[in-house]
């Protein structure tokens, strides 16, 4: 597709108003995005963005308003509209088939096809053929012929980016790209970003990591409650701003990190292999203590979390939980045991979507709402309305399925079950992934409520400056393995991504 020149206006929302529901999601925006510049739009969950977005990509139709392509009114009434006019859209939710291969997933809809006219059958060589080439021009490691279900998160998510990319467009949406990638994944999604940008594309930009958005992007526009309300360009774009632009008010501690370490060891492990990844990992996390797990995606941190939670079964290794032998062979053990953990794709793994929040806080704990041989559905209730009250979830969780709840209260509502279940060990595998910053500065206090209560925090992250910032102590993992264990105080962000890479040693702590 040929691209304008440099800055000039490619689309344009006038008065866009989108209703759902009596809800005005959009009410009255304009904006405009140039071609060659990265614009980020930003604002807390339900803020407008995605609704935004989605009318450009044609999956809602505005209710008034008009969307001009070029300077004319671009009529998007579905997304193959949208893609023919040269719009890529990444969303936070995959729009992957994962029971079909990477290529297949790649080209989805577009496959190509042998004969004149390409009206015959699928050219399976030049489908595969095509996507090494895409793969390989953009640093993926990924097989073509995988099949998309069996990759991890991360993995998936590069897939996602690499199916918009492939097409020829003119204006890439990029919703959370980075939400499920590791930090030298980011670098490389970066270094791709800033080179569409250079070639002439548009880019629109939604992230919660206000540290890559400074970082990485031209222009911020800023929504709340569906309006915008505000913005900076250039040099003017730093986190405070952003922040106070959000928020409404100064948000002075974005990491309120509490040191709440004692000196008992409440979990020691020795050697937890697995079929799956883990390869003779041994750890000892104290009472009270973030121990957080460094290393690069694929580097084994989710593999060991699950063989300590009984996840995937141990082929070897011992474990203790405060001195005493325990035999973890299925989560229920674990469970058991006191160890709880919120995995990193709450949507598949953690929650029962089609529940509210009572039955999702109490199903691990079911005994503790039984009366006689049935549930105490009062109890229930006043279980979620507990916790709702004590996690300051929003009260509609009460009487709403949670997928109608924004990510920050779905997160709290894990949580908010594992402290039913009387956990002593959380393992908070990306707890923060797609939740905006008042969202994730609540599930840090959340953190710091569990440690001064003498629990402990077994914290994986993909955002190196959350790992450092909240965690006590750092096990570097790789292979599986925990290299070298760190003093999160005594590191910096660089330090630690070279550690990572292998390229930097540095002493260990006890």
């Amino acid at each position: 597709m040929e691209k304008p020149a440099n800055h000039e206006v490619l689309w344009e929302l006038k008065n866009v108003t989108k209703v759902f529901a009596a809800v005005r999601a959009l009410d009255d925006v304009s904006i405009q995005f140039r071609n060659g510049e990265i614009h980020a739009l930003l604002g807390e969950n339900g803020s407008g963005k995605s609704t935004m977005i989605k009318c450009i990509a044609g999956v809602h139709q505005p209710e008034a308003g008009e969307i001009l392509y070029r300077g004319e009114r671009a009529e998007i009434t579905s997304p193959i509209v949208a893609r023919k006019l040269g719009v890529a859209t990444i969303f936070q939710e995959f729009s992957l088939v994962p029971t079909l291969s990477v290529c297949e997933n790649i080209f989805l809809g577009r496959l190509p096809r042998r004969g004149k006219g390409g009206n015959g059958a699928v050219d399976w060589e030049k489908m595969r053929s095509d996507a090494s080439k895409i793969l390989a021009k953009l640093g993926i490691e990924i097989n073509p012929m995988a099949i998309v279900g069996t990759l991890s998160v991360a993995q998936q998510q590069l897939v996602e980016i690499t199916k918009a990319i492939s097409i020829d467009a003119s204006l890439f949406i990029m919703d959370e790209p980075t939400a499920a990638l590791g930090q030298s994944e980011i670098v490389q999604l970066h270094a791709l970003t800033r080179r569409l940008r250079d070639e002439g594309c548009a880019i629109i930009y939604i992230s919660h990591r206000l540290d890559e958005v400074v970082e990485l992007v031209d222009r911020v526009t800023v929504l709340k409650d569906g309006k915008i309300v505000g913005g900076c360009t250039g040099e003017n774009i730093n986190t405070a701003e952003i922040v106070r632009l959000m928020v409404g008010a100064d948000i002075t501690e974005h990491y309120p990190k509490e040191n709440n370490t004692r000196d008992e060891i409440i979990y020691r492990a020795e050697g937890l292999t697995t079929a799956q990844g883990a390869h003779g990992a041994s750890l000892d996390i104290r009472c009270g203590e973030v121990y957080g797990f460094a290393g690069l995606i694929g580097a084994g941190r989710t593999e060991i979390a699950r063989a300590i939670f009984g996840a995937d079964t141990l082929q070897s290794g011992t474990a203790q939980m405060r001195s005493k032998q325990i035999r973890v062979r299925k989560p229920h053990d674990a469970i058991d045991n006191g160890i709880a953990y919120l995995s990193e794709n709450r949507k598949s793994d953690g929650l029962f979507m089609n529940f509210f929040s009572g039955p999702n806080i109490t199903i691990v704990k079911l005994k503790k709402i039984m009366q006689r041989h049935f549930l105490n559905l009062k109890t229930e209730r006043s279980v979620g309305e507990e916790y709702i009250r004590k996690l300051r979830i929003s009260s509609a969780a009460l009487d709403k399925s949670v997928q109608f709840l924004s990510g920050g209260n779905q997160q709290k509502v894990v949580i908010a079950r594992w402290l039913h279940s009387d956990a002593e060990l959380f393992i908070l595998d990306e707890p923060t992934q797609g939740i905006d910053i008042k969202a994730k500065v609540e599930v840090y206090n959340l953190i710091n409520d569990l440690t001064r209560a003498g629990k402990s925090v077994l914290l994986i992250s993909s955002d190196l400056e959350e790992l450092l910032a909240m965690s006590d102590r750092l096990a570097v993992v790789k292979g599986g393995k925990i290299l070298s264990v760190l003093n999160a105080a005594e590191i910096n962000k660089n330090q630690l991504m070279e550690i990572i890479l292998g390229n930097h040693i540095i002493d260990e702590v006890g």
